[in-house]
């Protein structure tokens, strides 16, 4: 696999890209994170010294022709789940969680825990950073309540939850709710009153109970959930929660957990498994479908006998009773991680990390099609994410 860098310096390639374009925040925004310090060759992953991070503002208003209508230079991160940045429901703020730095160690650089969560203005014109907020060590994933008075940041370093308020463009830091192990992600039911922070080096699930800003964790109530598990989210009834696993090394399938998350007691419902390498994970807004991007074996050593240039996209069903039905499956770019369904479900955005570009999917007669639609970015997409539901 060969490196791919940055073609143009990222302020000149925002410059074309945003030319003329002034749009405020809109209900179809969806932000997408750009990492330069990692970068794939032929022998796999290798961090690099620091370059050109951006979070780019696509607006899928026209969902089959989405457009980037702005960039803010911001520090991101490809190490963790494809979820560390999110839009409040009213389209207004992006919350954005970094979760390493670059550090040079000798002549080489290694990732360092960071603790920032950038805060932006979407209805500013252009959208601008309106404050950097203190949270724990190594956020990682990141959830925002369905009312946006909530967020929530998972800590891997920090084993732990933050918990934040939302007030109009205000962000606080509220409180520290500690987990006692590495928290990779983390999603609030709609009803505002339970999240799930996935425990990914201990594979289990804890739940928490949400009161206001009074977040509280009950350790008895864990629930393993395969091995390595890294990504979650819920069903917009809050009925079912499903949570993907990227552990299982090699060319082994992983597991996504089923769990019954609407009940007085969740447990664990079913496992499934749809391929290897899920990290991202992303439900449509009416809850129907569930869309799984697959890394194969494109972040693999060339060497390796399992690695694949390029990745997959699996689409699959969401049944009454939680069950997760692959139907179709599309080959993708070289490390797709990000993942997003247009506002009125119909369409699925995949970012290929080691392309650099945004592959645009469309649901039709209950299958994914390939649309053509290719839009390059100035940068390598690491996550991607669409407004709070």
């Amino acid at each position: 696999m060969i490196s791919r860098r940055i073609c143009l310096p990222l302020a000149l390639a925002s410059a074309v890209l945003l030319s003329g374009q002034q749009a405020r925040a809109s209900a179809t925004d969806i932000l997408i994170g750009l990492d330069s310090k990692v970068v794939y060759d032929q022998n796999g992953q290798k961090f690099v010294q620091p370059g050109d991070d951006a979070v780019l503002v696509m607006d899928a208003a026209d969902p089959a022709h989405p457009r980037i209508r702005a960039s803010l230079t911001l520090t991101n991160s490809l190490l963790g789940p494809p979820t560390n940045l999110q839009i409040t429901p009213n389209g207004k703020l992006g919350l954005v969680a970094n979760s390493v730095n670059s550090v040079q160690d000798g002549e080489a650089w290694k990732p360092a825990p960071d603790d920032k969560l950038y805060v932006i203005d979407l209805d500013a014109a252009p959208p601008k950073l309106i404050d950097t907020v203190k949270v724990g060590k190594q956020p990682s994933g990141l959830a925002i309540s369905r009312k946006g008075d909530l967020a929530l940041t998972a800590n891997r370093a920090g084993k732990s939850v933050s918990v934040l308020s939302i007030d109009g463009t205000s962000v606080r830091a509220v409180g520290e709710v500690p987990m006692g192990n590495d928290v990779a992600a983390v999603a609030i039911a709609p009803d505002g009153r339970r999240a799930f922070a996935v425990m990914n080096t201990a594979n289990k699930v804890g739940v928490l109970a949400i009161n206001g800003t009074e977040v509280t964790y009950d350790k008895s109530l864990d629930m393993s959930a395969g091995f390595n598990p890294y990504n979650v989210d819920i069903t917009p009834d809050g009925q079912w929660a499903f949570v993907s696993a990227n552990g299982a090394t090699g060319s082994n399938v992983d597991a996504v957990t089923v769990i019954e998350a609407g009940g007085p007691h969740p447990h664990v419902a079913g496992l499934t498994t749809v391929g290897r390498g899920a990290e991202g994970f992303a439900l449509s807004p009416d809850g129907r479908w569930a869309a799984i991007p697959l890394l194969l074996g494109s972040g693999d050593k060339q060497t390796d006998w399992g690695y694949t240039k390029n990745g997959e996209i699996v689409l699959a069903s969401v049944g009454s009773g939680g069950e997760l039905r692959a139907v179709s499956r599309l080959p993708t770019g070289g490390l797709p991680e990000g993942v997003a369904f247009s506002p009125n479900g119909q369409y699925v955005y995949v970012g290929n990390y080691i392309d650099q570009n945004l592959e645009v999917f469309r649901i039709a007669d209950g299958k994914l099609t390939a649309t053509g639609v290719t839009l390059k970015l100035p940068g390598q997409p690491a996550s991607m994410r669409a407004p709070a539901r």
